[in-house]
């Protein structure tokens, strides 16, 4: 491109320092896919770097919007450098708008106007403003907000020579601080000794928290403003630290956007903690937390609950440093996005649930005679109202302890009447085993929500017994894929193993531990059973 008078660009000869880079930039533009691309500089001087974009970038359509102070206008110079800027960017005939204020209000102003536009963001963001190290950390940090998925950015003066590279004065500093809080959003195209850092973007944009909800359009563009994120909660021990795995990473792979686990339990290994944090290493986005449980003396005393695991969704409550969660069983697949069960309204309720598909009007020992039963894998609670009347229900608990299905019947008891229905496609049980086994009960439930369920759970004892094996009135039999007897007939435990196989545990079906755990527990259900049938002979 020849940027000269010849040409009637104003451009003053002893202060071009952009040339010696459009090779390098000229290698990398077919790396934007946009056909009409937007740039945007921070910090455009006389303006030769955009008119390079404009009209070579940007020849088969685009726009260009500078950011740059001009001194204020307070200067002689500032002034001359705008109508240069001006007067060049108008010879190019392409779209350009130059915001003449300091870089952070100009991208304020950016923000605000792009949270509301058709199609906000940047496919080109060239980055050449202040050369203090935290100014350029936060010209970083705004655009960033700005770039859509894609997006070429470039951040000048990496080695620039007038002040040392360690110096707060130097944008080095602020430009590795940036890289380093980004790290994993990125493809990094130059090399260590190049003289910018030329970065492609490789997640979504996120304009965020910076209007108010009538310039956003819609409540959707509010929620992923504000960015509040899902908190799933899942309580477990080593043993079902694996089927915990794939909970949590199938919900990783379906769900977009923020999401914390709370993994609640009691002595879960450290080794085991670092392979679940594996499960989510490549989603910045997504994080674990863990929650202990109190030990013995401590559950009895503060919080009245049997000394189990099985008791572990109601002890959770007090212990959550939130006031809403989605409640997971560990035995659990994802198939869906978790964003439209989390956004469901409660109607007031303390939780929402899906009724039990083996027990839709509960069991006789309930006394609840033609009341509906849900099952407590899948739940969506507001913890604000279940904490108040969190006594009541860990009473209920330690009454309730000998009851057949433990937690699930004191929930089912302490909130009768006074919970919100869930489809069956948020919580899919019995599939290929006794969900096909007709029951009046179970004619009233619309089991075909569960033809393409969003939420799977595997039912059913991970190591059965031999009687339930050969249950001639419930075959396939119920099970889950990982036990010793997997799940037959389900028809998705293969899509749960290929799952496992997407975490820390791959691999872990033909290893020698498993194959040692199922012989173990396969022979220990034959031994119980031969016990039984020689004792009745007693």
């Amino acid at each position: 491109m020849q940027q000269n008078s010849t040409l009637g660009y104003e451009f003053t000869p002893s202060q071009d320092w952009f040339s010696f880079n459009i090779d390098s930039w000229r290698s990398i533009f077919p790396r934007v896919l946009a056909q009409s691309p937007r740039v945007l500089e921070i910090g455009s001087w006389e303006g030769r770097s955009a008119v390079f974009l404009l009209t070579e970038l940007c020849q088969d359509g685009g726009e260009l919007v500078s950011i740059d102070h001009f001194d204020l206008m307070t200067t002689e110079a500032g002034q001359e450098r705008y109508r240069k800027l001006a007067h060049n960017l108008s010879l190019t005939g392409k779209p350009f708008r130059i915001i003449d204020e300091f870089s952070v209000p100009g991208l304020m102003t950016l923000l605000t106007e792009e949270m509301s536009a058709a199609e906000p963001g940047f496919d080109w963001i060239y980055v050449d403003g202040s050369h203090e190290a935290d100014d350029t950390f936060l010209d970083g940090e705004l655009m960033w907000r700005l770039a859509r998925k894609g997006a070429i950015v470039i951040f000048d003066d990496y080695h620039w020579d007038k002040e040392p590279e360690d110096s707060v004065h130097h944008p080095r500093r602020g430009i590795d601080a940036f890289l380093a809080l980004h790290a994993g959003q990125y493809i990094l195209l130059s090399s260590e000794t190049q003289y910018q850092v030329i970065l492609q973007k490789t997640t979504d944009m996120r304009i965020g928290f910076l209007v108010k909800e009538k310039q956003l359009g819609s409540k959707e563009r509010l929620a992923s403003a504000l960015n509040y994120g899902i908190h799933v909660a899942l309580t477990i021990d080593e043993g079902y630290a694996v089927a915990a795995a794939v909970a949590i990473r199938s919900a990783v792979m379906y769900t977009t956007g923020r999401v914390t686990f709370y993994v609640v339990g009691r002595d879960i290994a450290e080794e085991t903690r670092a392979k679940l944090r594996g499960c989510i290493s490549d989603e910045r986005e997504k994080t674990i937390a863990f929650i202990d449980l109190p030990g013995h003396s401590q559950s009895s005393a503060q919080l009245a609950l049997p000394d189990h695991l099985t008791w572990g969704k109601i002890a959770m409550v007090p212990l959550l440093p939130v006031e809403r969660v989605l409640y997971l069983d560990a035995d659990v697949l994802v198939r869906g996005d978790l964003h439209e069960l989390w956004d469901m309204d409660l109607g007031g309720k303390p939780l929402a649930a899906a009724p039990d598909v083996g027990l839709p009007n509960g069991h006789d020992a309930l006394d609840m005679k033609n009341t509906p039963y849900f099952n407590a894998g899948v739940l969506l609670m507001d913890l604000a109202l279940v904490r108040m009347h969190l006594s009541a229900l860990h009473t209920l608990a330690t009454k309730m302890r000998d009851s057949s299905h433990k937690d699930q019947d004191v929930l089912n008891v302490h909130f009768k009447g006074d919970w919100q229905p869930l489809s069956l496609r948020w919580n899919a049980q019995g599939l290929g085993t006794y969900a096909r086994y007709r029951t009046p009960e179970r004619d009233a439930l619309d089991l075909e929500e569960m033809d393409d369920p969003k939420i799977v759970h595997f039912t059913g004892p991970l190591h059965p017994s031999l009687a339930e094996v050969l249950n001639p009135f419930v075959q396939p039999f119920t099970s889950k894929p990982w036990g010793y007897a997997g799940a037959p007939g389900h028809p998705y435990a293969d899509d749960w193993w290929s799952i496992l196989e997407e975490t820390t545990w791959r691999g872990w079906r033909t290893s020698s531990e498993y194959i040692a755990i199922c012989e173990k527990q396969k022979g220990e259900s034959i031994r119980i059973a031969v016990e039984a049938f020689l004792n009745s002979f007693v």
